[in-house]
């Protein structure tokens, strides 16, 4: 999940859908109320552990932070020291995103016409997000917490990249590409701020959802996760946002600033070859990683089902 959510337009709610631990981790997160606090005062900590399903949410929240911090030195190397290194990234997570809308909508129980519509919506909504105009990069205090909470909500979004909603917020280098593998808490404490706001007051909200629209709001994801192979398409070329006068508009670190792409048709040579190799990988890795999970499945219920004739 952390390595997904630092790839701009993959988001580490499609890894969590698909690891089929979504809704547990939703469930985690919105159990931290009023309840959680009164068993934390009074010093009740394994009661407050069981509740929260707190080493659940310990490990998997490590995990990410490994992760995103990983990944975000490991994507400055890609891009600043290997030609065309963000277009073979987006190849390789294109085939990855692209099989798992099929093992997600999977998941849906029953498709009814009520369904394939909240799916065709997710799908507008993704599409249209990945069609905005970036912002401007922005340090400010109060901004920077709204971007956390904002992309926290995103990111527990299967679908929603938070790491694209900070490019549309104007401010994913600043926190992702410098404030992170420089440990910059001046941007990395407010920013935390909003990540936490996002999470518990989102997370409750898509829990109620969960349980009570499950197939609808599965079906809205699903949407979200296909449209979002958009953004993730390879061969497109940036667009720069012009001024009046005709020039180049550039961020504070001397950068042109994207307003869009230009999306094409790949032309046959070796890049070409190579990212779809690497597209035709990302398919592969993830059913294999279905497949072993299917016959761990598939083994527990075979024993839980002999332990019961026993």
């Amino acid at each position: 999940m952390g390595l997904a959510n630092v790839v701009p337009g993959v988001s580490g709610g499609t890894i969590a859908l698909l690891a089929g631990i979504f809704e547990r981790f939703i469930n985690s997160l919105k159990s931290f109320d009023a309840e959680a606090l009164k068993l934390l005062f009074k010093g009740r900590f394994k009661e407050f552990a069981e509740h929260t399903d707190l080493l659940f949410l310990v490990v998997l929240i490590a995990g990410e932070a490994i992760g995103i911090l990983t990944l975000s030195n490991l994507l400055n190397l890609i891009y600043n020291n290997i030609s065309n290194g963000e277009f073979f990234v987006q190849a390789f997570f294109f085939g990855l995103i692209f099989i798992s809308v099929y093992y997600i909508g999977k998941t849906i129980d029953k498709f009814t016409p009520q369904v394939v519509a909240f799916m065709l919506v997710g799908a507008a909504v993704a599409i249209t997000v990945s069609l905005l105009t970036p912002a401007s990069e922005n340090d400010n205090m109060f901004y920077l917490v709204v971007c956390g909470a904002i992309a926290i909500c995103d990111m527990l979004l299967p679908g929603i990249s938070g790491s694209y909603t900070l490019i549309l917020l104007g401010n994913y280098r600043l926190v992702m590409t410098e404030a992170l593998p420089h440990f910059d808490f001046n941007i990395l404490i407010p920013f935390g701020i909003g990540v936490v706001i996002g999470f518990l007051a989102f997370s409750r909200f898509l829990s109620w959802l969960m349980k009570n629209y499950k197939n609808q709001v599965t079906g809205v994801l699903t949407g979200f996760v296909f449209g979002s192979l958009l953004y993730l398409w390879p061969w497109k070329k940036p667009i720069y946002m012009h001024a009046l006068n005709g020039e180049e508009v550039m961020d504070r670190h001397g950068k042109a600033i994207v307003e869009g792409y230009d999306r094409f048709m790949p032309d046959f040579n070796t890049d070409t070859f190579i990212a779809l190799a690497l597209i035709i990988v990302g398919i592969a890795l993830l059913m294999s990683i279905e497949e072993i999970a299917a016959r761990k499945s598939r083994k527990k219920i075979e024993e839980n089902s002999g332990d019961s004739m026993l």
